[in-house]
């Protein structure tokens, strides 16, 4: 897949196919778009192309956004890469390309630069400076410039908005089941190991601390995990905190994983962590011999868990 970082670099030989969206979390719903473009584009007549934007049009255009993602942008790269879309247009988004008329937008950017044969998009799809033009302006520009327009479904794009408010909610709630069954892959994170205080080697469960740089990344519900991660080209599990370590007097939110049969170095390495499944939510305990004791219980219920995947 050829990634392209602003709308101006990208460059082709062949008329594209073109889908635009924010795609978060790149799940089941967005991949039915995404697989008709990859099959229209399967004669090679045609390139496959993708636009998306970052920062999200919410951080740029609502102040007070929190919104929280479900991929970073290497994540949803690597995901899209996965599906077979063959270019990427990564935009930056800020407040001069909001400004762009819809005309703009498509005489420069999709017929100039883009040389687009079709574009597939929503029916409740807006564009342009102030949202203002629709899918029956689009069809307008289409014939006016030589393009077609494939219009997704009502049943479509519904499926695609449950999907990421199922998710998000699911995440929220600790509901992995229903939120990796959404995605159709396992909710990740990626961050880099750090060393901590190492309590958790003092009571027999040593702990690899994760640092997500991305603060935007959507982090689910506190609690205990069975997680796994590719680690030296094998894959290896384990159990994973997500929380404030109340029962040592923690400040500050820590991910910690603690691998099953695993003793190697981690510390500065990058490691993608999936979550399978949420054991329970965190908890104090009047002493760490009970924390201890309750951790031994948790390793138990997620041997138990893997053992039967």
């Amino acid at each position: 897949m050829k990634i392209f970082n602003s709308i101006n670099d990208f460059s082709s030989n062949k008329k594209t196919i073109l889908t635009l969206g924010t795609f978060d979390g790149v799940h089941i719903g967005h991949k039915k778009i995404l697989e008709k473009l990859i099959q229209q584009t399967k004669d090679e007549k045609y390139e496959s192309l993708v636009l998306t934007f970052f920062p999200h049009p919410r951080m740029v255009l609502q102040e007070q956004s929190d919104i929280k993602l479900l991929n970073t942008i290497s994540e949803k790269i690597e995901l899209l890469e996965n599906i077979g879309i063959q270019n990427l247009v990564i935009h930056p988004f800020d407040e001069k390309f909001s400004r762009l008329t819809a005309e703009e937008f498509v005489s420069t950017i999709l017929v100039d630069q883009f040389h687009i044969h079709k574009i597939i998009i929503g029916h409740d799809h807006r564009f342009g400076r102030n949202r203002t033009a629709n899918i029956d302006n689009l069809i307008e520009f289409g014939q006016h410039y030589g393009f077609e327009v494939e219009q997704i479904s009502v049943q479509e794009i519904d499926a695609i908005s449950v999907s990421s408010t199922k998710i998000r909610k699911a995440l929220s709630e600790g509901n992995m089941a229903l939120a990796n069954e959404y995605l159709g892959y396992d909710y990740f994170f990626s961050g880099t190991i750090f060393k901590g205080k190492q309590l958790g080697r003092t009571i027999g469960f040593p702990t690899a601390n994760l640092k997500i740089k991305e603060s935007y990344k959507l982090v689910p519900k506190n609690g205990v995990y069975v997680v796994k991660s590719e680690i030296n080209n094998k894959i290896v599990f384990g159990m994973m905190n997500i929380g404030y370590n109340p029962t040592v007097g923690g400040q500050d939110l820590s991910i910690e994983v603690h691998y099953f049969n695993f003793n190697s170095d981690l510390y500065n390495q990058e490691i993608s962590v999936s979550l399978l499944h949420y054991i329970r939510p965190e908890q104090k305990f009047d002493s760490v011999e009970l924390l201890k004791s309750q951790l031994q219980k948790d390793a138990d219920s997620a041997i138990s868990y893997i053992n039967k995947l």
